[in-house]
């Protein structure tokens, strides 16, 4: 990451003096001369005490808040910074909401990110300080000799004596001093840009999370949405289950019962009468809501997926689709349960679209595999134009295609075609 003030500072040296860069950069090293100040005090009490206590047991917990005081120094640091480097530093600890002060303690001194930022509050406290009251004495010392004729008018006759055995009796008599004034003037604007800029350097290495942290961080999320994804699917499955052995048997039971009610009906001449009208109508009604269970299985998660493939399942939802569906799949083995999952989902999913939004006349599916990749296409000749942001299915498979380290991509130019291609690694 570049340094904004560095970057400044050599591109256009004469415009870096008169803008706004050296005001940030001396108010940005004056205040960090004084937190240096407090913190370079704060942790030579807590280090002495903490020593001086370590015999009766207390001390630990002392050095341990010594170790932990980079934390809130490093939160100070990041808003400070904002004063001379315009991109945010992110905070490299996770939240601990509702954790008391002791597991707190223990849980940042456990993060690689709390020792360096007690790196970092050592390095404000001792090396940046002493250069930050330099930096200060020299503006204070350059802004007086600036002022220098305002105060030896005020006090004429009188004269003023800055430097022993000089005297300056007028206002003229002070113009040098002036000059001199506007010299360190200018030395600290380029020596404040320069001191700014390498606090800054050393902020960047140490206060933002380490590509090993971040990494961490991306893997343990990834897994964790792995694992949600597969207990969700698991759950779908259950779900899928317990309606195809329990209530889907039990419909189709009553269906069977209702019928043999009136078969025997019409065994006894009672064809026509109320009580044969009522058992038929109750039959179609429990055949409807049969069929319509059914489909919700079949949407839930296909058996025949499961039994028999991407290319079964596929064929299946193309025989049921109002739109002709040409099947082009052509796969030489069975793919992993999950990849040949959100493969079939991709597909219903574009099936669907093409039914509802489309206006299409023809969908053609086709499925390669190269490699370990898969690769599944979905075109129809509609009226493209489609939004793939607009609708809450796609972002879901989205997802789920994102845990698979796979790709969902969507072209709709208006006039057509649709085509959507899902590529999914199968080396899950």
């Amino acid at each position: 990451m570049t340094v904004a003030v560095w970057d400044a500072l050599r591109r256009r040296p004469v415009r870096f003096l008169f803008s706004r860069w050296p005001l940030r950069c001396a108010a940005y090293l004056c205040t960090g001369a004084v937190m240096g100040c407090a913190v370079l005090v704060a942790l030579t009490t807590l280090l002495v005490v903490g020593l001086g206590l370590s015999v009766v047991g207390v001390g630990v917990l002392v050095l341990m808040a010594a170790a932990a005081c980079g934390v809130p120094v490093a939160a100070v640091e990041r808003r400070r910074l904002r004063l001379v480097e315009p991109e945010p530093l992110p905070d490299p600890h996770g939240s601990l909401p509702g954790v008391g002060a002791l597991p707190w303690l223990r849980a940042r001194l456990k993060e690689r990110a709390t020792w360096r930022e007690l790196g970092y509050a050592l390095v404000l406290g001792v090396v940046f300080t002493a250069a930050g009251l330099g930096f200060t004495a020299l503006l204070g010392f350059s802004a007086l000799l600036v002022t220098t004729p305002v105060f030896a008018w005020l006090i004429a006759p009188d004269t003023l004596m800055l430097i022993p055995g000089r005297s300056i009796s007028g206002p003229v008599a002070a113009l040098p001093a002036t000059a001199a004034g506007l010299a360190g003037l200018t030395v600290c604007a380029y020596a404040g840009g320069v001191l700014a800029g390498a606090q800054v350097r050393v902020a960047l290495a140490l206060l933002p999370a380490v590509e090993a942290d971040l990494g961490t961080r991306v893997v343990e999320l990834t897994r964790s949405r792995v694992r949600l994804v597969d207990a969700f699917e698991a759950e779908r499955r259950r779900i899928e289950r317990d309606l195809h052995d329990g209530a889907q048997q039990q419909l189709v039971a009553l269906t069977m019962t209702l019928g043999l009610a009136e078969w025997e009906l019409r065994s006894q001449d009672a064809a026509g009468t109320p009580a044969a009208e009522l058992v038929a109508r109750a039959r179609a009604e429990a055949r409807a809501a049969l069929d319509q269970l059914r489909g919700l299985v079949r949407g839930i998660h296909p058996q025949v997926l499961t039994d028999h493939g991407l290319a079964a399942a596929t064929s299946e939802v193309a025989l049921r689709h109002p739109v002709p569906v040409t099947v082009d799949v052509d796969l030489p083995h069975r793919l992993p349960g999950p990849v040949e999952t959100v493969a079939y989902f991709t597909v219903t999913e574009a099936l669907t679209n093409a039914a509802k939004h489309s206006g299409a006349s023809a969908v053609t599916v086709a499925a390669r595999l190269a490699g370990d990749l898969l690769t599944v296409t979905v075109t129809d000749d509609g009226r493209g134009g489609a939004d793939p942001s607009a609708g809450a299915g796609l972002q879901g498979l989205a997802d789920r295609v994102a845990v698979l380290h796979g790709r969902l991509k969507v072209t709709s130019p208006v006039g057509g075609p649709t085509r959507l291609t899902l590529e999914v690694p199968c080396s899950v």
